[in-house]
């Protein structure tokens, strides 16, 4: 049992410390190009904040490589593509959308896609093979998730649809834009004006948004759905390990100094928007796909 023990601290400790080596590589990416601006501290000391970013994310890509019935290349390409859709291409879609007129030069904007690729692409099928989770002699195939129809899945993902832009704008508005910094922030001083009111003037003024945000409701969904259909623990766990990993790694960057975001209670605020918003989200979509629903009726338990 000692021993048994000693090699999931010695995995883990291996895995946290190429955590560490593989961020701070793909973190060159955006050396020398970030903008020359005075950022307010962030909410703890950056040298607790890194040991607790780099804890945090090793732990959710362990759980979630673990938790898998998936092995070798199956479970690590499927979880390096949902990893670095999840944490830098739909993060970084939202920094081009609203800071690339604000902090975000078009010098920048590439690299901060870059960046994320080492933790995705490299780090995450090590981990695989690390945590013994390559591929296996056995020839026993694993227990497949449910079959989903075609019919069903178009319902379903205009049901996500609704569902992500409902969450998304009740966050925005409810939450992060009642900060009168972060309205500031983004060229909107002055007092907060109603619901229906700001949600009508942003549809006009940006018509694009709503298209943008359907389409990051449809990527979050794919990066979502590797770690549902692949998913060896029931449902409800299954939920939460999804809602930590659409949540954790994109708001603990939150929590350091950031030029690109200077003021303290504009991350804040955008952090704790982001977890509302995106834990709920992954609640729902892990409630959605764990199962054939063979109708609207079905979805919400009612008999027909």
């Amino acid at each position: 049992m000692g021993s048994f023990r000693g090699i999931w601290i010695a995995r883990s400790a291996v895995l946290l410390v190429l955590f560490y080596v593989l961020f701070i590589s793909g973190s060159l990416a955006v050396s020398g190009k970030l903008p020359d601006v005075e950022s307010e501290p962030g909410l703890i000391p950056t040298n607790i904040g890194l040991l607790i970013f780099g804890i945090t994310n090793a732990l959710l890509v362990i759980g979630l490589i673990l938790s898998s019935r998936w092995n070798g290349w199956k479970l690590a390409l499927t979880l390096a593509f949902a990893y670095y859709g999840a944490v830098t291409f739909l993060t970084q879609i939202e920094t081009w959308y609203f800071l690339s007129k604000i902090t975000v030069d078009e010098k920048l904007l590439p690299g901060l896609f870059i960046m994320g690729l080492p933790i995705a692409f490299v780090y995450v099928p090590l981990a695989v093979w690390i945590l013994g989770k390559g591929p296996t002699r056995d020839n026993t195939m694993p227990t497949s998730a449910p079959v989903i129809p075609v019919k069903q899945w178009i319902w379903k993902l205009m049901v996500i649809a609704v569902v992500y832009l409902v969450l998304y704008w009740s966050a925005g508005y409810y939450i992060a834009w009642q900060n009168p910094e972060l309205r500031a922030f983004y060229e909107s001083p002055g007092e907060i004006v109603p619901f229906w009111k700001h949600l009508m003037t942003t549809l006009s003024e940006e018509p694009g948004l709503v298209p943008l945000q359907v389409f990051r409701a449809m990527l979050w969904t794919l990066c979502a759905l590797p770690v549902i259909r692949g998913s060896k623990i029931n449902i409800w766990w299954t939920a939460v390990l999804l809602g930590l990993f659409l949540t954790i790694p994109q708001s603990l960057g939150l929590i350091f100094e950031n030029p690109l975001m200077p003021i303290a209670s504009v991350r804040l605020s955008h952090m704790i928007e982001g977890i509302v918003s995106n834990f709920g989200f992954a609640m729902f979509i892990a409630w959605l796909f764990h199962r054939e629903h063979k109708s609207i009726q079905d979805l919400f338990g009612i008999e027909q």
